[in-house]
């Protein structure tokens, strides 16, 4: 058994996929390819925004997204405590510094009533990270920051396709950004990701920006980096762009299937009223979470932890005035949570061994 079984899924889509890789490698077009465009094109309309602009990494897409809204050394941005470091780190990265906030018991993303009171005159934006594939709550937060003057980037590399009150995912936000890391619910064969924005201005500097600030060819507006994808990668991201939806409504029905079995023999993901998930996780919470995942491991069944050690403890951020905070929440999290198998191929008879195995050892 797999967790992400990304074999299985290029199997189904075999014929379409090598074809379009051979079409890439008869043209030579590996960097800015016309499958660039069209990528770009696609994406724009499945989210429904105007620009969609596709880059390197999510990582990249993060970092370029706070070069475009010109971020500046000691300025703070507001960022939670429990999640992948990618969002963080580029803060810190760009010598800024990230103020971290506790995270909801209820949809594990950041405590919207929490937002507030971390909010300084240095402030200049919060990071909404969507984590395991449910939008934050994207209202609350854009209320927040409209009140305060910030700027809002929804980090979307968990989320994209989910739908919040009728909008996509990387819809909401003056700048979103996703990872197409290979096994997010849409990845590719490498490392790629996307930047989305409905602000004209934004767009076309982020374009320069991708693209060592070139303006035209040797003219160089800004300083920016090389943080394009190459054609390959959207020409995968093509095809499977064409089978997402149906792969979303396949990962939803082994949630469901998952929730059903489980329902009162731990703790479960939950769905706010008005949002969808794409559950590029299926995340329970156990107390005995380590020795249920030794278990699983010695059934061949993989369960992973996302995240063991919360971003305010991690070394990396040892100088943060955030590190000997309590974050009650995101601690519990990071002891109890366990990942179980789930993707677009996940079948029936997978989801109930899981399921039968969580419940022989849950303790």
């Amino acid at each position: 058994m797999q967790f992400n079984d990304l074999n299985k899924q290029y199997h189904a889509y075999q014929t379409e996929i090598d074809a379009t890789i051979q079409s890439v490698i008869n043209s030579s077009s590996f960097i800015n390819g016309k499958e660039i465009e069209l990528l770009e094109s696609e994406l724009a309309d499945f989210t429904g925004v105007k620009h969609a602009l596709a880059c390197s990494s999510g990582t990249d897409a993060l970092l370029l997204a706070m070069m475009a809204l010109e971020l500046k050394p000691a300025d703070e941005v507001i960022c939670p405590a429990f999640s992948f470091i990618a969002s963080a780190s580029m803060v810190s990265f760009y010598k800024a510094r990230p103020v971290f906030v506790d995270v909801s018991p209820i949809d594990f993303n950041i405590d919207v009533t929490k937002i507030e009171e971390k909010i300084t005159p240095q402030t200049k934006g919060i990071i909404a990270v969507s984590l395991y594939g449910q939008c934050a709550d994207m209202d609350a937060i854009n209320a927040i920051a409209k009140k305060h003057g910030l700027w809002v980037i929804e980090d979307g590399a968990q989320s994209f396709g989910a739908i919040y009150h009728g909008k996509r995912s990387c819809s909401m936000t003056d700048i979103a950004t996703t990872s197409f890391f290979p096994a997010k619910p849409l990845g590719c064969y490498g490392d790629g990701g996307a930047i989305f924005t409905d602000n004209d201005v934004l767009a076309e500097k982020l374009k320069m920006l991708r693209s060592h600030g070139q303006e035209k060819r040797y003219i160089h507006k800004y300083i920016g980096i090389n943080g394009r994808m190459d054609t390959l990668q959207a020409a995968i991201l093509r095809v499977k762009l064409k089978y997402f939806e149906e792969e979303i409504k396949k990962r939803q029905q082994a949630a469901k299937h998952y929730s059903q079995l489980l329902d009162g023999h731990v703790l479960l993901p939950e769905l706010v009223e008005g949002r969808t998930s794409v559950w590029a996780q299926y995340t329970i919470g156990i107390e005995n979470r380590d020795e249920l995942k030794e278990k699983l491991d010695q059934e061949g069944i993989p369960a992973v932890v996302h995240y063991p050690v919360i971003l305010p403890r991690q070394e990396a951020f040892h100088n943060n005035l955030s590190a000997r905070e309590p974050f009650e929440v995101s601690e519990l999290l990071a002891e109890t949570v366990l990942s179980l198998p789930i993707h677009g191929f996940i079948t029936d008879e997978e989801v109930i061994r899981v399921a039968e195995a969580v419940m022989k050892h849950r303790g």
